[in-house]
């Protein structure tokens, strides 16, 4: 029983460092800006304590929750139904639609840091990739410009569908890994060199 607790100790510290070493230098290490007075990473996302239960997109979330409401991206040729962010995405526009301060974390609400530049997405969605819609091999063959993602490799390991979808839908962590696992610009999930990451899906 010993060693199992060790062996189950040490995996989890070795998980937790990886991460942390992928998180640390990149567009979400805020460790030190000024008003993260904790110096941690991870805090301003997570936190092991009194965590906001109703999120269930993200584990042990200590960040505000955006309540906007959206302005979707629309096109004659979508087949997808896309509806308001949901999910991990609504979590993502949490800091990048400009109207939660990035330092609303821990029950605060009164922040004053908003993303701003490039990173700043704002409540108009109509000229972004829809997300938080279902992708499956229905939609798939109704489009008939993108591949099936329950047979199509994602060149990660496994499908589209096993490695880029959550819940069987598209959202923003589709295509960017927020804790920056693959080391790529953008925190993308893999090099879209050439449009590579986009033909993965997209059957042009």
């Amino acid at each position: 029983m010993r060693k199992l607790y060790i062996l189950t100790f040490a995996m989890t510290f070795f998980a937790a460092t990886t991460v942390l070493g992928q998180i640390s230098g990149s567009a979400h290490d805020f460790s030190n800006e000024n008003w993260n007075s904790s110096g941690e990473i991870c805090i301003v996302c997570h936190t092991p304590h009194n965590a906001d239960v109703t999120v269930t997109d993200a584990p042990l979330w200590n960040h505000e929750v955006t309540t906007a409401t959206f302005t979707l991206y629309s096109s004659a040729t979508l087949d997808a139904a896309v509806g308001q962010p949901d999910g991990s995405s609504k979590l993502c526009l949490s800091c990048h639609d400009g109207t939660v301060a990035v330092d609303n974390f821990g029950g605060r609400t009164n922040g004053n840091e908003f993303v701003s530049g490039d990173e700043l997405i704002g409540t108009d969605l109509s000229d972004d990739h829809p997300v938080s819609f279902v992708y499956d091999a229905t939609l798939a063959s109704t489009d008939g410009g993108l591949y099936d993602p329950t047979t199509t490799n994602s060149g990660l390991g496994g499908t589209i569908d096993d490695d880029l979808l959550i819940g069987n839908k598209v959202q923003c962590a589709s295509c960017h890994d927020v804790h920056n696992g693959s080391g790529v610009a953008d925190l993308l999930r893999k090099s879209n060199a050439q449009s590579a990451f986009c033909l993965t899906c997209h059957n042009k």
